[in-house]
């Protein structure tokens, strides 16, 4: 792993940060005293994908939900059947 002075880290950073995120580490020195790491930040995890029927068995549709209630509904928009 290389060691860079700050004035040098500053000098060439663009290509030290390429370095980097290609997987190329460094630390950075103040007079020769180690001060810090820099490293590519790991890829972000994707959002967990949309899974369909992950509630599969916990819930349960009634057999007459098209026509569930249909009666009060009509009932309240003053429609008589």
């Amino acid at each position: 792993m290389q060691t860079y002075n700050i004035h040098e880290a500053k000098t060439h950073l663009s290509r030290l940060v390429e370095a980097a995120a290609q997987g190329e580490s460094f630390v950075i020195a103040k007079a020769g005293k180690p001060m810090v790491k820099v490293m590519a930040l790991d890829t972000p995890e994707p959002a967990q994908k949309r899974r369909i029927g992950f509630l599969k068995g916990k819930i349960q549709v009634p057999d007459d939900f098209d026509t569930l209630y249909a009666d009060e509904i009509l009932e309240l928009f003053g429609i008589e059947k």
